[in-house]
């Protein structure tokens, strides 16, 4: 609302927008809301070059204000003959009597006590498989049980058994297990029996966080280090009292008890009961907070083991180590929002408290998925728990469709319709009575439409209240057959592998390599695994530096020169640092802040408000490459004979030639593979590169190099290199720097 607002209200930038922007392609167009809808034609201008793929049977995001009726409708936004419209009815997916299946889902519209009709809310098509099958067996079947829980569970687990034992089925992943929610408790027990029983499970959005072993061992031992608070717990000595979550606090101890008392655990409970003795009576400020506990629990088992784990693994073995990464995150924002840093004597049991019983409280009762790979939506070795919502755009050789007890639902409210008719541009496009109807079918075609070569129906049947299947799937239900029936022949089947995510991950040399040349090891636990760092000051200030000399360049380019004053200096320097102090989840001293505010002045005063030769501030530049995107950030100025110069800023003092040679190549080859970007990407020749350090006094501040294209050649195949390296997940080498280690958050971990 905000976008449009701007871009109806500036025509300027509109029009500019409309001199860049030729043409308009989108996806998925069933899933826009109205306000999309009109940024698009407001985009798109006169011209009107608008294309957009969708299908309105597959439209299932009404719930965040999506409207089937933009897909619609959009022919008629255009002049008579003016759209033309394409059907894409070929399906090149499923089995031919799959799509017969969803077929006559999506068409049957009548049954026992329901019936509505399509009317003008749906397009009238139907799908053509793109082969006939030649297969005999049905590749549409169910797996039931008769009103017996644990029957239906070991049917299931009988079920994918017999795929595996039959060979035809060589990876769990092939396997995908579609719901309405995975975090209804029968879904939640069908995923625990299927673990308990060998089966690995992939459900990152089952809000099982808080109840993976890892976490619930961390919490515990987070507890006990402050027995205060743990014997609060047991005494509820609380203003308030969520009893759910002190129970859950309390099972998190008894988890831990046990593991403390092994053997193998001896020095962690060693370093617990120091803690706790420390915490019980501060006499003086920690120099650690949450975090800081966290990072040194990794020095022990079982945490090094889990830490220790190989990143090739599957998803379910890496669930650990990224469940931990996540709780670093975690309780690194709760340290950002409250300011923690340490712990001091006058507020360590304020502090407590509020981070498990606020803080904690509410990430808890909310429930927390879990980690996501965009690149790997089926990972490899485990079955996949998930929504149809979530299933939506993906494809799997065999689906299991649950949640067949579920019925139509009226899910309008008073207060919805009365914010409808207050507010909404348009009357409401889809008969009120009928909505619930159309929005089930479409919900469950969608499911049905996933399966490639084998489709499942499964539910524990039963009759009367819960009754399973619901009315509404009990006609293409009934007429299935049971996977154990002779009629289905798993030997018939060739089941497809799941096909990889073409994605290419983006690289820096900054952010990326330098990041693994200084030490593998960090790249894999910030980097790969996301850990949150909490000591990142350097990186703050050389941000914050950087940000307000690009502002600074950004008002010369635009000749406004004259903006260039010591007060908005100040302003631009204050909004950057609310904006990575946010960002980063930390705060600089005030002395550093004063520094950095310093290092800026210093660069203004030098240019002598001479600003000719800026010629382009922060240009972002990415190359494709074959199996990746090398992205970088650059300063450009005017040169010699039409050719651009490079200036890469460093918050730092100039560094001794002589002394700090190999740091200064370091910073070399960084400026060859921005060279060489800009040369490929813009055009223009680069003949000079500048290193300038803002930090420098009474001294000239720029270290120059020319280009030279052998070692810009040389740099980019050793970047090359280093990527191939971290996409092989190569992360043992650590670092040789002691500099290095003393400033890394995983140096108790290392003990390197």
């Amino acid at each position: 609302t905000q976008v449009y607002w701007l871009l109806t209200n500036n025509p300027k930038i509109l029009n500019e927008l409309h001199e860049k922007i030729q043409y308009i392609m989108i996806d998925e167009y069933q899933d826009t809301n109205y306000i999309q809808e009109q940024l698009v034609f407001l985009l798109a201008g006169k011209n009107k070059n608008i294309a957009v793929v969708g299908d309105d049977d597959q439209g299932l995001y009404r719930f965040r204000g999506a409207t089937i009726r933009n897909i619609l409708e959009f022919p008629n936004k255009f002049n008579k003959c003016i759209c033309k419209q394409i059907s894409l009815v070929i399906n090149y997916r499923s089995d031919s009597k799959i799509v017969n299946f969803y077929n006559d889902w999506i068409s049957t519209t009548s049954g026992a006590n329901f019936k509505f009709e399509w009317d003008k809310f749906r397009f009238n098509k139907y799908i053509q498989p793109h082969q006939i099958s030649t297969l005999n067996s049905p590749t549409v079947i169910k797996v039931s049980s008769q009103d017996n829980e644990d029957e239906w569970h070991e049917n299931i687990l009988k079920f994918i058994n017999h795929l595996q034992s039959s060979g035809k089925v060589v990876n769990l992943n092939q396997i995908a297990f579609l719901f309405n929610s995975v975090k209804n408790i029968k879904v939640k027990k069908l995923e625990s029996y299927l673990e308990n029983h060998g089966i690995k499970v992939y459900s990152p959005r089952s809000d099982m966080f808080f109840y993976r072993y890892e976490i619930k061992l961390i919490i515990g031992i987070l507890i006990l280090m402050f027995p205060i608070y743990t014997k609060n717990i047991g005494s509820r000595n609380f203003k308030f009292v969520d009893e759910r979550l002190c129970q859950y606090y309390e099972s998190c101890v008894q988890l831990a008890i046990p593991e403390l008392k092994k053997k193998e655990n001896y020095n962690l409970l060693k370093w617990i009961k120091e803690h706790g003795i420390i915490h019980t009576n501060l006499t003086k400020n920690t120099d650690y907070a949450f975090s800081g506990l966290l990072y040194q629990m990794f020095k022990y088992s079982p945490f090094a083991e889990i830490l220790n784990m190989d990143l090739n693994n599957g998803a379910v073995d890496l669930r650990p180590v990224r469940n931990i990464a996540m709780l670093s995150q975690i309780i690194a924002k709760f340290e950002y929002l409250h300011r923690v840093k340490l712990f001091s004597q006058k507020s360590i049991d304020d502090t407590v408290e509020k981070f498990f019983n606020m803080y904690m409280r509410f990430l808890f009762n909310g429930g927390i998925s879990e980690y996501e790979d965009d690149s790997e939506y089926a990972p490899s070795g485990c079955v996949s728990f998930l929504t149809i919502h979530q299933a939506k755009g993906m494809e799997f050789p065999i689906v299991v469709v649950g949640s067949l007890g579920n019925t139509p639902r009226n899910r309008n409210s008073c207060i919805a319709e009365e914010i409808k008719q207050k507010y909404f541009h348009r009357k409401s496009f889809e008969p009120l009575g009928q909505i619930k109807y159309f929005d089930f079918w479409r919900l469950y075609y969608t499911a049905f439409s996933r399966a490639q070569n084998l489709l499942v129906l499964t539910c524990n049947e039963k009759n009367g209240h819960g009754r399973q299947p619901s009315k509404y799937f009990e006609n293409p239900y009934r007429n299935l057959i049971s996977f154990e029936s002779d009629e289905f022949d798993i030997n018939e089947f060739d089941f497809k592998k799941v096909k990889k995510v073409n994605l290419k991950e983006m690289y820096s040399f900054t952010s990326h390599i330098s990041v693994y040349e200084g030490c593998s090891l960090q790249y894999k636990f910030f980097k790969e695994l996301g850990f949150t760092p909490i000591r990142v000051g350097a990186t703050v200030f050389g941000t914050l530096v950087h940000q307000t000399i690009e502002d600074i360049h950004r008002a010369a380019i635009r000749k406004e020169e004259h903006l260039i004053t010591t007060d908005n200096i100040k302003s631009w320097f204050d909004t950057n640092y609310a904006s990575i102090s946010k960002s980063e989840h930390t705060y600089l001293s005030e002395p550093q802040i004063k520094a950095a505010y310093n290092q800026v002045i210093n660069y203004v005063n030098r240019q002598h408000n001479d600003w000719s030769v800026v010629q382009e501030a922060e240009v972002e530049v990415s190359l494709v490459k074959p199996n990746y995107i090398l992205q970088g950030t650059v300063d450009l100025i005017t040169g010699d004979n039409n050719t651009v110069e490079i200036v890469d800023f460093k918050s730092e003092k100039k560094p001794n030639l002589v002394r700090d040679r190999e740091r200064i190549e370091h910073y070399k080859k960084q400026l060859q593979i921005y060279a060489h970007l800009v040369e490929e990407k813009t055009g223009k020749t680069v003949s000079k590169m500048h290193l300038y350090y803002t930090g420098a006094e009474n001294e000239n501040p720029r270290i120059t190099f020319k280009k030279d294209k052998t070692s810009i050649d040389k740099t980019i195949e050793e970047f090359d290199n280093i990527v191939d390296k971290i996409q092989r997940k190569e992360f043992c080498k650590k670092s040789k720097s002691q500099l290095i280690c003393d400033n890394c958050d995983f140096r108790y971990y290392c003990n390197h």
